[in-house]
């Protein structure tokens, strides 16, 4: 297992004083602890134990504890910047909680570049995957078998629950918690876990005990999930025998049971398989987008592009589960590799059958811009994403080939528009910022590299950029008073931050 990093300890301190100084989570600290505050608190609900509809805090109170531990997650982890993964991921998402229980559907993602197996979801509907849980998951059904269990840990409130059963006992310290859910994604859940646990002493044995409890209810909530979203439900004991095998041969094996914050076990899964047995199986077919992803993440973690080439060359020689998606992971490893001639003549082999696919006609651009011809990329995307208009992945390679191109003014145009869009993604405003600069737009530099800042919580180094947009404005009295009421925001996120 990683040893978790100086950066990552740095992150779980800031992220207790962001819990620290929420104004309503000291009310509701204060309110477990002091009977006193009582008149301070009497808007607060305090809902019976172990009810899902009903929580120690509101869905809004988790939606902005999540939002903060996520742009301070996103300022320390790995963060996978690749708009197709992540839009693949978004749509299986929608649907697997379009026939969920979640109530709050706002709901963002984060991909870790990180080979480990993961998920984790956290408080207020950010939900998020170590790319190598992609690796291990043969099937998409598999695959959504975790995001599945995941929203039901979302949908039945069990951050709020665990808390609601602990304030009735001792203060709990949820910045610990979540510090502890920061540490499980970056570094392991098993270091999660004993952080959490670590924050808890007092309460650890009954807070094992009630998230293994937690642990049962989502595999059942999310399994009903899965079927109800046309899966197959035997995916799930299958999904959770693969990785009880995988654990088997990894050193986290001996780490006891009870510091895993997904316990496997043979019960376990014998419990999950008599539950899939209530449900029909269903015999789905073989999900090429899952199949192209998972080729796509084996580049992301081949050591090198070479190595990327050589494994997928094998597995053609063998008998892949989708030798299309060999195919085209051999053409991504190939452009990698600098060998776009090569990639182009593996691409020809798979395109014929669909050309439109998105995957194809990005991979065709990228061959274009390994030759040198940004220009002939800039226009095969362009002309594509006239027919599927606002497609993030599009998007995003298109503004980047314009830039290539030396056409940074049309992909800032391009990126301005998108943002209206996919207003929180921090690579588009990353982007924003480097075309505006060869563009020569400095202020929109600074109020692009600004949002960027914010997106990851660095709300001083947002200030700065700020500041230095100001200093620049001159006479336009439009956009001046668009970047102070934008540093009034920042201004006003930080004092929330800061305020006892």
């Amino acid at each position: 297992m990683p040893l978790p990093s100086k950066n990552t300890f740095n992150a779980i301190r800031a992220l207790k004083r962001v819990a620290a100084h929420f104004t309503l989570l000291s009310l509701i600290i204060l309110t477990v602890g002091s009977p006193s505050t009582k008149s301070a608190t009497e808007g607060l609900k305090i809902p019976n134990l172990g009810a899902a509809s009903t929580s120690l805090f509101s869905t809004d109170f988790e939606y902005q504890l999540g939002r903060s531990w996520l742009k301070m997650f996103r300022s320390q982890a790995p963060i996978i910047n690749d708009p197709l993964l992540y839009s693949y991921l978004e749509s299986l998402v929608f649907e697997l909680v379009t026939h969920s229980e979640l109530q709050d559907r706002r709901i963002e993602l984060v991909i870790v570049n990180n080979p480990t197996i993961n998920a984790f979801a956290v408080p207020g509907g950010v939900i998020g995957v170590h790319n190598g849980l992609f690796n291990l998951a043969q099937t998409e059904d598999e695959f959504a078998t975790v995001i599945a269990h995941e929203i039901a840990h979302l949908s039945q409130r069990h951050f709020s629950r665990r808390v609601e059963m602990a304030q009735q006992q001792s203060p709990l310290n949820i910045a610990g918690l979540l510090a502890g859910i920061l540490l499980a994604a970056t570094a392991g859940t098993d270091a999660g876990l004993a952080a959490m646990s670590a924050t808890q002493a007092a309460l650890q044995d009954q807070q094992l005990r009630h998230s293994r409890a937690n642990e049962a209810e989502a595999d059942r909530i999310g399994m009903r999930t899965l079927y109800n979203a046309g899966m197959d439900p035997y995916a799930a004991p299958a999904m959770f025998e693969r990785m009880l095998a995988t654990t088997r041969y990894s050193s986290g094996s001996r780490i006891p049971e009870f510091l895993r914050t997904h316990p496997l076990s043979e019960r376990r899964i014998a419990d999950t398989r008599n539950r899939a047995m209530q449900y029909p199986k269903r015999i789905r077919p073989q999900s090429l987008d899952y199949q192209l992803m998972r080729a796509r993440v084996a580049n992301q973690l081949a050591k090198t592009p070479e190595a990327a080439v050589a494994q997928f060359r094998g597995q053609l020689e063998g008998t892949p589960r989708s030798k299309e998606a060999a195919t085209y992971g051999l053409v991504v490893a190939l452009t990698a590799a600098g060998r776009p001639d090569e990639a182009a003549l593996a691409l020809d082999g798979i395109w014929s059958k669909n050309s439109d696919r998105i995957e194809y006609v990005i991979a065709d651009a990228e061959i274009a811009l390994a030759r040198g011809n940004a220009k002939l990329a800039a226009d095969k995307l362009g002309k594509r994403l006239s027919l599927s208009p606002g497609n993030h992945p599009l998007t995003m390679t298109y503004a980047w080939a314009l830039q290539q191109a030396g056409d940074a003014h049309l992909a800032e145009e391009i990126l301005l528009t998108q943002s209206k869009i996919k207003d929180d993604d921090p690579n588009l405003w990353y982007l924003l910022a480097e075309v505006q600069g060869l563009s020569g737009n400095i202020i929109g530099l600074h109020r692009s590299r600004a949002e960027y800042f914010i997106r990851v919580g660095n709300l001083d180094a947002a200030l700065r950029q700020l500041n230095y947009a100001l200093k620049l404005v001159g006479d336009d009295f439009t956009t001046s008073s668009l970047v102070n009421e934008r540093i009034t925001d920042v201004l006003k996120m930080r004092a929330a931050l800061e305020r006892q």
